[in-house]
């Protein structure tokens, strides 16, 4: 009998569009001789919703307007997780899977995977508490330098922070930093301060999209990406290498519109370093207690250091997105991709 997969796309995130677009690539893809595909989209405001539409719809954000039907969550562990309200009737969905092609917060910060654990219903991807971990820049960099894997010196601050704090940080790690939201993704409210002013102008831009704040040093060198899939047994795609034409940084409009990015997959590494970036990044994968999948992201600074930045535990996921794109020129195609995801939970759970 086919699988039935649910593929959860929208969400009150800030990458919301992304999700969009990740969503209608996966539910393109996936292999109807294996999948019944159910089509979940949650509205900017929370709502949840069944849609029966056309995928273009999806893409140019109008799949809310036409062919939705309500769906009422019920957590009490009687009858279906999800029921679909038709004319006033509840329609219980029977779903194996759900793959969640969420990005961000209340996606990849471990929010909808605690709902789906409570509901008992099987998901792609990190579990919450790691998913949280990941999310969380500050939490992610304590323990992956706990376990003796170099990260940037930072400096977290909130609400009345000291400005004599921030002044000592950049006396000892000096100018560019980096100021950054906590728990954004996409490059959300991430500036990159060259001045004295522009620190704590940005400070006051990430303030916007949350409570914590980190500045970061600024890595001489350039970030390479390590695709990862699995739970115990670990597949990794060919390193990707991000090239920017100029001293800026990958900024929202930049990873998605690639104007001066240069992405080179394989990365131009020798063999030595080659094998210690995919080592370290397992080993990162392995301390955050990932599962299902991730990218990992890390900087090699001139002296062939790697440097851990980040864990992205549902990264984009369109057939031209970074993390496909490495496994597609080891030879995984998009399609293998989202199958080997699906049955990492299914056939052998978590």
């Amino acid at each position: 009998m086919k699988k039935v997969v649910a593929v959860l796309f929208g969400g009150k995130s800030s990458e919301y569009e992304i999700s969009l677009m990740s969503a209608s690539s996966i539910i393109k893809n996936l292999d109807r001789g294996k999948y019944d595909v159910i089509n979940i989209g949650i509205g900017k405001e929370g709502g949840w919703f069944r849609y029966h539409g056309d995928l273009e719809n999806i893409l140019d954000d109008t799949w809310y307007q036409d062919k939705c039907s309500r769906l009422l969550i019920n957590p009490s562990g009687e009858g279906a997780a999800i029921m679909e309200i038709r004319d006033k009737d509840l329609v219980p969905l029977k779903i194996d899977i759900v793959f969640p092609a969420l990005h961000g917060r209340y996606g990849e910060d471990g929010a909808i995977q605690g709902l789906l654990e409570l509901l008992d219903i099987p998901y792609v991807g990190c579990n919450q508490v790691s998913s949280a971990i990941c999310m969380d820049k500050d939490y992610a960099h304590r323990l992956v330098e706990h376990a003796g894997i170099r990260v940037p010196q930072s400096l977290l601050i909130q609400g009345n922070f000291s400005r004599e704090d921030v002044d000592e940080f950049l006396d000892k790690v000096g100018l560019p930093i980096y100021v950054k939201p906590v728990n954004e993704g996409s490059s959300i409210g991430i500036t990159k301060a060259k001045t004295h002013k522009e620190v704590f102008e940005g400070i006051e831009e990430a303030f916007k999209y949350d409570n914590k704040v980190i500045l970061e040093e600024n890595i001489d060198g350039f970030e390479v990406a390590c695709a990862i899939i699995g739970n115990k047994e670990l597949l990794v795609g060919s390193l990707g290498e991000l090239e920017l034409a100029d001293e800026g940084f990958l900024d929202y409009d930049e990873k998605y519109n690639t104007k001066k990015l240069r992405i080179h997959i394989p990365a131009r590494l020798d063999d030595s370093l080659n094998k210690r970036v995919i080592e370290t990044a397992k080993d990162i994968y392995r301390i955050l207690g990932c599962s299902g999948l991730a990218r990992i992201d890390m900087f090699i600074d001139k002296d062939k250091n790697i440097i851990f930045n980040e864990a992205n535990t549902m990264p984009g996921f369109t057939a031209n997105s970074l993390f496909p794109s490495m496994f597609l020129h080891s030879n995984i195609q998009y399609m293998d991709i989202l199958d080997r995801l699906i049955e990492l939970e299914i056939g052998e759970g978590r």
